[in-house]
């Protein structure tokens, strides 16, 4: 059978590096079942994503598919992981010991993404000295020491609004690459810095009001 061969592209869309992860838990569930192929029609029918979307999706990636057969699941694992990162492991710094920052603390789960919190900093004194799931809890004051000698380029920032610039800024000044930012507050970084926004307030306030419409109808 012919082969459709994809092409790497020189910037993938957003939108869709948001939806391959989805590809990639469709495939890696599909495996589990014994299956050895996997089609974009019947990923489409998993997740609700149309399968010429999908297949448009994957053409950023460097795997081809069989036509009529789909693509090989351990191929199409192994792909999606290396492209989006996941098998390389990237340490992480937590800023935030709270009820959020410590739920992703004790979320070994993170790991098999590829990221790996390896220390967390926080003010609080009944936390500082203290570790969560075997990650050390430091005093804010000590980032630019540990940092140093860590390597780490990636802070989750899961602290209060009105320290989210400010804790931001130090980071970003220590050494910071990128930023998972957890909070609402829309934080501001120099050219060069990665910033991923993931406020769970927000897509809170989305849920309640589509739920809202639903109900006045």
């Amino acid at each position: 059978m012919a082969e459709r061969m994809h092409k790497n592209m020189d910037k993938i869309p957003e939108p869709t590096l948001r939806r391959l992860p989805w590809y990639l838990s469709s495939a890696k569930l599909m495996k589990e079942k014994g299956e050895t192929y996997v089609s974009s029609t019947q990923i489409s029918r998993q997740i609700n994503i149309d399968a010429s979307q999908i297949a448009k999706d994957l053409s950023y990636v460097n795997i081809s598919g069989r036509t009529r057969v789909g693509y090989e699941i351990d191929r199409l694992v192994d792909v999606l992981e290396d492209f989006l990162g996941f098998t390389n492991m990237h340490r992480a710094y937590l800023f935030g010991v709270g009820s959020l920052g410590g739920a992703l603390l004790r979320d070994s789960g993170l790991a098999h993404f590829g990221l790996e919190i390896v220390g967390a900093f926080d003010i609080n004194p009944r936390l500082v000295g203290t570790a969560i799931n075997g990650i050390p809890i430091y005093h804010t004051d000590d980032f630019e020491r540990h940092i140093k000698t860590d390597g780490v380029k990636i802070g989750v920032l899961t602290v209060p609004i009105n320290i989210a610039q400010e804790i931001t800024d130090k980071m970003t000044e220590g050494g910071i690459k990128a930023v998972w930012n957890f909070t609402p507050f829309r934080i501001r970084v120099s050219e060069g810095i990665v910033v991923q926004n993931t406020s769970l307030y927000a897509h809170l306030a989305v849920m309640f009001n589509r739920l809202n419409e639903l109900v006045k109808k």
